[in-house]
C-alpha cells in the first residue's frame, strides 16, 4: 500500500509539472475535465427532471453546474443585448458553432431565454445518461445523415414555437469550425421560423482566441456572447428565403469580426 501512494505521489507530482510546461498536456488535461465535469454536471439533477419530463426548466440546474464549471477553466464571458429578448412569444434562435464548449454558451442563455429547446444531432441522444438529461429537458433530435427526416423533425417545431413561444435554439452553419469566416447558413432553420411567422434571434459567439485544436491550446480567455435584434419574418415569400438568409449571415458575420477582434485585443 505505501509503495501504491509513493507511486501514485510520483505519477501526480508528474502530471502537475507536464501540466505547467506542456501546452499539449494542459489541452487534453482541461478538455478530459470539459467532458468529465460536463457528464456529471449535467446528469446529477436527472431524478429531479423525472417529475416534469420536457421542461425547459429541467435545464436550469445542470446549466448554473456548467457555468461553474466553465469559469473553473479559465473561461470568462460578457453578455450584450438582453434587451433584445421578448419572451412573450417564441423565436428561432441562431448561434455561430465553434466547438463542443458551446455547451457553455448554451449554459449562459438558457436563464436568460424562457422555454429553451435546443436542436442537436442525435448520436448525442445515445450518449447515457448526458443523452438521456438532454432529452428530459426538451432537446430536439436530428438526422443530420438524412435530410427528409432532419425537415420533418424541425417541420413538427413549427407548431411548438408558435404554440408554446418555445425558443428553437439552431446552428445554422450545421458543423464546428474555428475559422474568421462562418460557413454558409442551411436553410431549415429559415423555414421553420418562416413556417412559424416567428422571429429570428440572432446570437453571435466571438471567436475562441483560447482555444486552438491544432497547436493544441486550451488557455483561458474571454468571449463576448451578443444577442441580437429580431429579424422579422412575416410576410416574407418562400422565394425570398435565400435574401432573408444573406441579411441575417452578414449581420453575425460583422458582430462576428467585430467582437473577435475586441476579445483578441484583450488577450494581448
Amino acid at each position: 500500500m505505501a509503495a501504491f501512494d509513493v507511486v501514485l505521489g510520483c505519477v501526480m507530482a508528474l502530471l502537475i509539472i507536464l501540466f505547467s510546461i506542456s501546452s499539449t498536456v494542459r489541452y487534453y488535461v482541461k478538455f478530459t475535465l470539459f467532458v468529465v465535469l460536463s457528464l456529471i454536471f449535467a446528469t446529477a439533477p436527472l431524478p429531479l427532471m423525472l417529475f416534469k419530463p420536457f421542461d425547459p426548466k429541467n435545464a436550469l440546474i445542470p446549466a448554473a453546474l456548467l457555468r461553474m464549471t466553465a469559469r473553473m477553466l479559465g473561461i470568462r464571458w460578457t453578455v450584450r443585448g438582453t434587451e433584445n429578448v421578448d419572451d412573450s412569444r417564441g423565436a428561432v434562435v441562431l448561434l455561430n458553432h465553434q466547438s463542443s464548449l458551446d455547451l457553455y454558451v448554451l449554459a449562459v442563455l438558457w436563464p436568460l431565454m424562457a422555454r429553451c429547446t435546443v436542436v442537436s444531432k442525435r448520436s448525442l441522444q445515445f450518449l447515457v445518461p448526458f443523452g438521456t438529461a438532454a432529452w428530459l429537458w426538451g432537446t430536439v433530435f436530428i438526422d443530420r445523415g438524412s435530410a427528409s427526416s432532419a425537415r420533418s423533425v424541425l417541420n413538427q417545431q413549427t407548431k411548438v414555437v408558435q404554440e408554446e413561444r418555445r425558443k428553437l435554439l439552431l446552428f445554422p452553419e450545421g458543423t464546428r469550425h474555428s475559422g474568421d469566416k462562418l460557413l454558409p447558413f442551411r436553410k431549415g432553420a429559415f423555414h421553420v421560423a418562416m413556417n412559424a411567422r416567428a422571429p429570428i434571434q440572432p446570437v453571435v459567439v466571438s471567436k475562441y482566441h483560447h482555444l486552438d485544436s491544432k497547436r493544441p491550446w486550451f488557455g483561458s480567455g474571454e468571449i463576448i456572447i451578443t444577442i441580437l435584434p429580431l429579424i422579422e419574418t412575416e410576410g416574407v415569400k418562400k422565394e425570398e428565403i435565400s435574401t432573408l438568409i444573406d441579411v441575417v449571415q452578414n449581420k453575425m458575420q460583422d458582430e462576428f469580426t467585430r467582437t473577435s477582434a475586441e476579445t483578441y485585443a484583450q488577450k494581448g
